[in-house]
């Protein structure tokens, strides 16, 4: 046999044959979607199938995957500590460039201490699955992202979720798992919620956790970079430092490389690294993405440049494609959705856009809930004003034609 031959087994054949039906009936729902290839580095344009299109369907919010000063950090970083680690942190893989990293991410959140963990969806699941045990209960917000609806589904805890967004509905919650008394109550909220673009009501669910002497966590995946002083995240951007017990973040979205991290207290990050199996199962970052990750934490604590420039071009860009009558939801970020309601025609409207060079991605079921389906947008800081009316036209064109505005 070559090594380009291989035999299938009926096992193989039923198995294969079980699972083409389920491809079907995506298909059947509109909901199948071949992975958009990209032949260009990610930024405010991309080349796909060999055609130029405007690119809204990155987290790349700053632009900084290609930024020089993380390059050369990544560059220099290899020819010094070598392409990777070679072994999980707690036994050979942890190098001084992952402790000075940590060290730059507390400082930066402004917390004691931080831990990095290889993306933003292990560190969600790594610290629910380790901090939450049988005793004790969580109370999350229905529409969390899916790391955290995993991370939660690894523990034994007790669970309460409460209607999106909804301080009574939280506070609810919390009265009920304090009655029970559960030995730990831990509230959890992503910061900006990543297919809405809505920002929590943190203030107040802060303050209700703390009259029920509950802790909170805040998945800030998508305000690190892009809410507070310098794109510190939520938590700054309501001064609640100090408040918030477990403050989570990714270096894979406005960071522009790869990871996720929690920043805390010394007690948390000691618990986790003898805890939280991800941690403790997989190996290091490799030193470039480890250093990459530091030049982009410095770039952003020297200046908030392209962060004020995200804000403008967000500002630009949601004012007029309301006023082309689309509806954005309750978007207050630069994640501004596109709301069209049936999958199939979320599709659709997607495939007619990248026709006309604009690379927009339809979402629809599971990622949101059915008859919600819609074109998610991003724009980012190194966009151009002609870029983005170029995407608005596109945009005015297909709604026209679909009968959506």
């Amino acid at each position: 046999m070559t090594d380009t031959q291989h035999t299938t087994t009926d096992g193989l054949r039923q198995f294969d044959a079980s699972l083409t039906e389920e491809l079907d009936s995506l298909r059947e729902r509109g909901l199948y979607r071949p992975l958009r290839v990209l032949e260009s580095a990610q930024g405010p344009r991309v080349r796909i199938g060999g055609q130029e299109l405007i690119n809204l369907s990155s987290n790349n919010y700053l632009g900084l995957n290609t930024h020089p000063d993380l390059i050369e950090a990544a560059c220099q970083a290899a020819q010094t500590w070598g392409a990777g680690t070679g072994a999980v942190r707690t036994i050979a893989g942890t190098q001084t460039l992952h402790e000075e990293l940590e060290k730059k991410l507390a400082r930066f959140k402004k917390t004691e201490a931080a831990l990095s963990f290889q993306s933003g969806y292990t560190v969600n699941v790594g610290v629910l699955s380790s901090v939450l045990q049988e005793p004790d209960c969580v109370v999350s917000d229905a529409l969390n992202h899916a790391s955290i609806i995993d991370g939660i589904r690894l523990t034994k805890a007790h669970r309460l979720l409460f209607d999106h967004a909804d301080l009574d509905a939280a506070e609810q919650a919390l009265a009920k798992a304090r009655k029970e008394g559960y030995r730990r109550v831990l509230l959890v909220t992503d910061g900006v919620f990543s297919m809405d673009g809505d920002i929590a009501p943190l203030p107040g669910l802060v303050e209700r956790a703390e009259a029920y002497g509950a802790g909170v966590m805040v998945d800030d995946a998508h305000a690190t970079g892009v809410l507070g002083s310098h794109g510190r995240g939520t938590v700054d951007h309501f001064g609640l430092h100090g408040r918030v017990a477990l403050n989570i973040g990714t270096l894979s979205k406005a960071i522009g490389v790869v990871g996720g991290y929690v920043a805390s207290t010394t007690t948390v990050r000691d618990y986790l690294i003898h805890t939280a199996r991800p941690f403790l199962f997989s190996s290091s970052h490799p030193p470039a993405v480890v250093a990459a990750c530091e030049a982009a934490v410095d770039l952003l604590e020297r200046d908030d440049v392209l962060v004020q420039q995200l804000w403008a071009n967000t500002a630009y860009f949601k004012k007029a494609i309301r006023e082309l009558g689309f509806d954005t939801g309750t978007s207050e970020t630069p994640i501004t959705p596109v709301m069209i309601g049936e999958a199939s025609k979320a599709m659709e409207f997607s495939d007619r856009l990248f026709a006309r060079g604009v690379f927009a991605q339809g979402i629809g079921f599971p990622t949101v809930p059915e008859g919600k389906a819609r074109i998610r947008t991003i724009v980012t800081a190194t966009h151009t004003r002609e870029q983005l009316d170029a995407a608005l036209s596109a945009f005015a064109d297909v709604g026209r034609e679909l009968a959506l505005r």
